[in-house]
């Protein structure tokens, strides 16, 4: 499909070094970004879809980094049916397994351990829960994991390892499966704070110092964050992605966002949900966090976003979160919501308004135009313009 979005008031990259993109339109084909800035009439005319933006803003889709999926569009942890497509309509187009830790009577041998990875890896290639990508299979680290197991799954398409979750003496006993994950190309994942299930134990500085592990997980909490002391420890003494997570501490978000900023590595920073949990279901609990840094964490609203897109796909190694060509054909369009006091998302998110979502767009193809079931209507009247196939985008009954 040829998608095309013009009449864009504002151009957000993703890329928080050069958040912005000159121009008011986007063109997409076969699931990439062809062009972004301009359109020309020729290309337009050969649009399948064509969306008028009404000078509405547009963002890379959001990357949930930290999601606890299970099998299918299901969770048993809160009983919920459809929960990542609805995660859809909170701009949220790509998540990330944080292992499939809720799967009923998981195994925790290491056999069963690389089975369910392989096996959770396998069921979401082709399954698109509304639109949205879904890279799940992470395997959760467990005493007699060896390194011939992580070659031999890695071999298999499985790219993510998670620390936290298993039956270790000590967490310092994660480091040598780590290391053995890394060196077979793994993305390596951990727990970080007090405990969250029976079984598992705590992980502070001293743990994910000794680690090394790619990403320290709700580093904020999830949902108890670390003493204070800890966090410019892990800022000054480790390589880590620090992810701050909706499902834990609002202020040691906002403290880690500070710290990270004042050291000059706001590439590590990371945003993500930590959902479905105990904390429930968020559909919008990236576009909360994102507005909680803007408006009470003086983050520039276009550093927030980049830190839910560009910089979760670095730290992940996808091919998505920017808005360049390209990339993968995610883009969502936002807005002030009606009956706010401001007029557009960005000035939205920063009085601590969530924005609009207006439209959102995964692989190319528009999954809803106009307005989503989980947000209060744009201020703008984002529509279909041009429509080629026999489809409508509706999508935003409640």
């Amino acid at each position: 499909m040829k998608t095309a979005i013009v009449n864009l008031g504002r151009i957000v990259s993703g890329d928080w070094r050069a958040p912005w993109v000159e121009g008011d339109a986007i063109l997409m084909n076969n699931g990439k970004i062809l062009q972004v800035g301009t359109v020309s009439d020729a290309d337009l005319a050969q649009c399948d879809v064509v969306i008028d933006a009404d000078r509405a803003t547009a963002i890379p889709g959001l990357i949930d980094s930290q999601v606890h999926n299970t099998f299918g569009d299901y969770t048993p942890r809160q009983k919920t049916v459809g929960f990542l497509e609805s995660y859809v309509h909170g701009g949220v187009t790509t998540a990330i397994s944080a292992s499939e830790v809720h799967v009923p009577g998981r195994p925790k041998d290491p056999a069963g351990v690389k089975a369910l990875a392989v096996a959770a890896m396998k069921c979401f290639e082709h399954y698109r829960p509304g639109g949205m990508r879904v890279w799940a299979g992470a395997v959760i680290l467990e005493p007699g994991l060896v390194e011939r197991d992580f070659e031999e799954i890695a071999a298999q398409g499985v790219w993510l390892a998670k620390a936290g979750f298993g039956g270790v003496k000590t967490p310092y006993d994660y480091a040598p499966m780590i290391a053995w994950a890394k060196k077979h190309g793994m993305t390596t994942l951990v727990h970080t704070g007090g405990s969250s299930i029976p079984g598992s134990s705590g992980i502070w500085a001293d743990h994910l110092i000794a680690m090394q592990a790619d990403v320290s997980f709700h580093t904020n909490g999830g949902p108890v964050a670390m003493p204070d002391a800890d966090y410019p420890r892990l800022v000054q003494e480790s390589s880590m992605a620090l992810q701050v997570c909706t499902a834990g501490n609002l202020r040691t978000t906002l403290l880690l966002g500070h710290l990270i900023r004042e050291a000059g590595q706001f590439d590590r920073f990371l945003i993500a949900t930590d959902t479905p949990t105990g904390s429930g279901i968020m559909p919008l609990g990236m576009m909360y966090t994102i507005s909680h840094l803007a408006s009470l964490g003086n983050m520039p609203p276009e550093m927030a976003i980049a830190a839910a897109t560009g910089n979760n796909a670095r730290v992940y190694r996808r091919n998505s979160g920017f808005l360049q060509a390209g990339k993968d054909a995610d883009v969502v369009l936002i807005d002030a919501c009606v009956g706010g006091s401001k007029n557009d998302a960005l000035s939205a998110l920063e009085n601590g308004d969530i924005a609009a979502v207006a439209a959102v767009i995964t692989d190319g193809v528009p999954r809803f135009v106009g307005r989503s079931r989980n947000t209060p209507a744009p201020m703008k009247s984002i529509r279909i313009a041009q429509n080629r196939v026999p489809q409508d985008f509706g999508g935003s009954a409640h």
